[in-house]
């Protein structure tokens, strides 16, 4: 028969036993719910990624068919400013009165 002493002993093994495999759990858990969070965030920071990508390629687009248009007006806008202000037509206002 064992003594009350052993039998504490026992338990207290047990108990630590017991112990030791529930943080050994908890702790698999623990990894494998960070390997899916990481997994997540990997697979959302990816997609952002490629938006900012996407974006960044329609902003250039853009300002290159800016340039081209601006390239293609810039001209004949020029002219035309040119011949409004270098084309003097005196012509008296409606508003003005003759005072004699």
């Amino acid at each position: 028969m064992l003594s009350q002493g052993q039998k504490d002993k026992g338990k207290v093994k047990r108990l630590r036993q017991a112990k030791e495999e529930a943080m050994a759990e908890t702790d698999q858990y623990r990894m494998q719910r960070d390997e899916e969070f990481r997994q997540k965030q990997a697979k959302i920071m990816g997609s952002q990624s490629n938006i900012l990508e996407e974006i960044e390629v329609q902003t250039l687009g853009k300002i290159k068919e800016l340039h081209a248009s601006y390239s293609k007006s810039m001209e004949s806008v020029i002219n035309e400013l040119l011949s409004i202000v270098c084309d003097v037509k005196p012509e008296i206002h409606v508003n003005y009165r003759l005072t004699n």
